[in-house]
């Protein structure tokens, strides 16, 4: 892995999302290289999942964390390969797909992992809740955030 993937302070980015429609294939938008973890979450699901729809948000400035940080995101994720599969296992495919970066700059990942029939049905992205502040204690995210600076 690149050592500027583990670059956990970077510019806030407000969302990326790419569709591919069923019958059509439309090459997604290329993330945004001043956001190494944004684009590897986005490379990885996107090669492990092959996804019709993918959206991944950083919300780390919902967070108690230094401002440009990329350690909380949330994920839409939609796949033919989530048919017939429980939601923890679905689950477990996307964290799967993404434990290196789980297990070093990225302290919390919302998923939302849909079929694109429940997809087509409800094509919509849960909001995230305000932060309590739960991360202030946690020196799991200040040894992440300072390990990726290095």
């Amino acid at each position: 892995m690149l050592p500027t993937v583990l670059h956990c302070v970077r510019p806030v980015s407000t969302a990326l999302s790419f569709s591919r429609p069923l019958a059509h294939f439309r090459p997604h938008m290329d993330p945004d290289p001043s956001r190494p973890v944004e684009r590897a979450i986005t490379t990885k699901l996107t090669n492990a999942l092959t996804p019709e729809h993918l959206e991944v948000h950083n919300e780390s400035h919902m967070h108690a964390v230094p401002p440009g940080s990329e350690s909380h995101f949330r994920v839409l994720v939609v796949s033919p390969q989530f048919g017939g599969l429980s939601l923890i296992q679905r689950h477990r495919l996307v964290n799967e797909a993404l434990r290196e970066e789980l297990s070093t700059c990225v302290h919390a990942l919302a998923i939302q992992a849909k079929t694109p029939e429940q997809w087509g049905s409800n094509p919509s992205l849960a909001k995230s809740p305000p932060c309590m502040g739960g991360s202030r204690g946690d020196h799991t995210v200040e040894e992440k955030l300072k390990a990726g600076r290095e």
